[in-house]
Parts: structure tokens; sequence; C-alpha cells
């Protein structure tokens, strides 16, 4: 895999395009309005994701097209439970990202930034056919932060939405609300993904994000955009497991988003800077999930503990089985058409049409 280091910028080096989403603030410094933080950016110098950089006072991204992962998913592993179920996703991902989890699973590519970033040159032409070819039936713009890659995230979606595939995105949700309106239709369903519940102490600590809360301005300018939503939260054991912040979190999602909004608790495994502390234990994730079902949501998800039972979709009205899975696996579907319980014909807070649970994995590199 290529490694870019920038010694002396180029705007003809791969990668290198005109950002958008910033505004000239005089004597050469520019802020960049693609996530919350609005870094002000000196010429010379990466805002906090490490790959826009001030180039005579002109804000560049460095990442366009250059991809550190291509390769097709199951929908599920997103996870999106409810949207397109049994669904093939071509994954791809570039380097950088706007936090700086101390957790993260993927931060050989999230953290690499500012002199040197990897990956290889695609154009988006290139991302559609490689889905199409693969048999997906969308993108899915993921591992690392996506709103880093704005521009080429941008650029694919459009053409994918051309070519009948729909969008998806795994988002941290620090993305502002003008950043989303852009995307207009373009995007059709975001998981958007909470630590420690949006614990502001949390957050700061393990993250470097002095404050979360723009994240639900994120979350309800999605909702007026008409994406399909649905929240995750890392259980963090011991400085990320607080009961009472899975309540308010499950709360919110509650009146804001409906209590049929897909939640998903997901288990730590130690990686990266945080590897002294255990995995999440199962009752831990157990107890939490019945936390959040009293709060009123109905569709709750254990994540990273293949074959749980609450790995499985229960009607919400009779608390009928409908759909069963194995980690990231539809092994028994019996909803039927237009998404009702067999038993007492309810109909599920699902969106899209079901593909079936076959899936191929195919990897670029």
């Amino acid at each position: 895999m290529s490694e870019f280091k920038l010694r002396a910028f180029d705007t003809k080096r791969p990668g290198v395009k005109s950002a958008v989403l910033w505004v000239s603030l005089g004597d050469g410094r520019v802020r960049c309005d693609l996530c919350y933080r609005r870094c002000i950016i000196v010429p010379g110098a990466f805002g906090a994701c490490g790959v826009r950089y001030n180039y005579n006072g002109q804000l560049y991204t460095v990442v366009y097209g250059i991809l550190t992962a291509a390769n097709a998913d199951p929908i599920e592993k997103k996870p999106l439970m409810h949207f397109h179920p049994g669904a093939s996703v071509f994954s791809i991902s570039t380097a950088g990202c706007n936090f700086y989890c101390k957790f993260c699973i993927n931060w050989v590519l999230s953290q690499s930034r500012r002199d040197r970033v990897y990956g290889e040159p695609w154009e988006p032409e290139d991302v559609v056919e490689a889905a199409k070819r693969s048999g997906c039936h969308g993108i899915s713009y993921t591992y690392n932060e996506p709103t880093v890659f704005y521009e080429f995230f941008y650029d694919t979606a459009k053409l994918a939405k051309k070519e009948g595939l729909f969008n998806t995105i795994v988002t941290n949700g620090y993305m502002t609300p003008e950043a989303i309106r852009e995307l207009g239709g373009l995007v059709d369903a975001a998981t958007v993904d909470f630590k420690g519940c949006g614990n502001v102490e949390f957050y700061r600590k393990y993250m470097g994000v002095p404050d979360p809360s723009p994240i639900f301005e994120s979350i309800m300018e999605m909702k007026r955009q008409g994406w399909w939503i649905e929240i995750t939260n890392l259980v963090v054991p011991e400085v990320g497991d607080k009961r009472e912040d899975v309540e308010k979190l499950a709360k919110w999602v509650v009146e804001n988003l409906g209590p049929e909004t897909p939640f998903h608790l997901l288990r730590f495994h130690p990686d990266y800077l945080l590897q002294d502390l255990p995995s999440t234990p199962v009752k831990t994730l157990e107890e939490l999930a019945d936390v959040a079902l009293k709060c009123g949501l109905k569709h709750v998800y254990i994540g990273n503990v293949w074959g749980h039972e609450l790995e499985n979709t229960y009607c919400p009205s009779c608390g009928e089985l409908v759909v069963e899975r194995k980690g990231f696996f539809i092994t028994k579907w019996r909803l039927r058409n237009g998404f009702t319980c067999p038993k007492c014909e309810y109909r599920l807070n699902f969106r899209g049409e079901f593909h079936g649970s076959s899936y191929r994995s195919l990897f670029w590199w």
C-alpha cells in the first residue's frame, strides 16, 4: 500500500483537491465548517482531522480518493439491522479522523494524518464499478470518520445514486448541519456511533472531544433530511458504562427519533491506547439493554457478542421472534411482505427490502 509524505505541498499530488465548506478569515487564515470543531487553520497547518491543509490561504483535502480499505460487507456489520436487511455494501475509508479515541479499533488508518497518510488512489467511478461488480446493493462510507473525506464521499455518493445504489455512513455524528444539508438526498442511512453514552467527561478524557452535545443537533438534521438512523453506543467497562447515561441517551432517542429506532449496545475490546481495561462483561450489556428497554425502546441490540439472543429482532407488539441472526448474518427471516409479523401482522419499522442472507467478501488488497 502506498504512503504519501507531505514534504513540499503539491496541489497536483494524488489525493490533493480543493476542499469545500470553509471560509477565509483574512491574513491567510481559514475556518473549516465541515465538522463542529470549526477549526481555524493558519497557512501551512492542518485541521484537527489531520487531512485538511491550509496552503497559501486556501483549504485542501489531502485524502481525495486515497482509500485505506475497499471491500464488500454485510450491511448488518455497520450495524444497520432495519435498513435493506441482508444487503451487501461496498465499504470504503481513507486516513484521518476528527476524533482521537484512545480505544479506536481502526486506529492505524484513523490516526494516520498530517505529513504522512497511506492508501491507494481511486476515482468515484472506480468505487461504483467495484460495488456493482461485487454484487453490492449500496456503498458504505465507514471505518474512519467519513466526514473527513467529505469531497470524495460526496462525489461517489452522487454517482452511486445515479447507478441505482444506496449510500450509508457510519459516523461519530460531528458533521455540521450545513454539511448534512449539502448532501441532500444522497445519503439514505446513517449509523451514529456514541461512546460512553455521550458523557461529556468521557468524550474529553478518552476521545479528545470537548463537547459532544452538537451530535444531537446533527442527528436532528439527519432526521430532517429523511435519513434512516440507527444509534450505537460503545460500552466501555468501568469508565463508560453508567446506567444513568444509558437511560439519558435512550430517553432522548425515544423522544426525538421514536421508540422503534434500533439501538445497539456494543461490546468494548481493549485496543490501541486503552488496553488496561477488560472486554465489557456480557452481563453489563444485558443489564444496560434492560435499562434501554424500560425507557421505551422497542429494538435494543447487543453487538460484538455473537450468538446472543439480542442480536435477534422481536415483534414489539406480541414479542414473536421474527428475525434470527448470528453476528452479521441473518439465519432465519420470518417477516412477511411489508415487514409484518407472521403472528399478529404488526408492521415493524424497517426500510428498503429484504435481500436475503448470503454474503461474499471481496478484498481488493
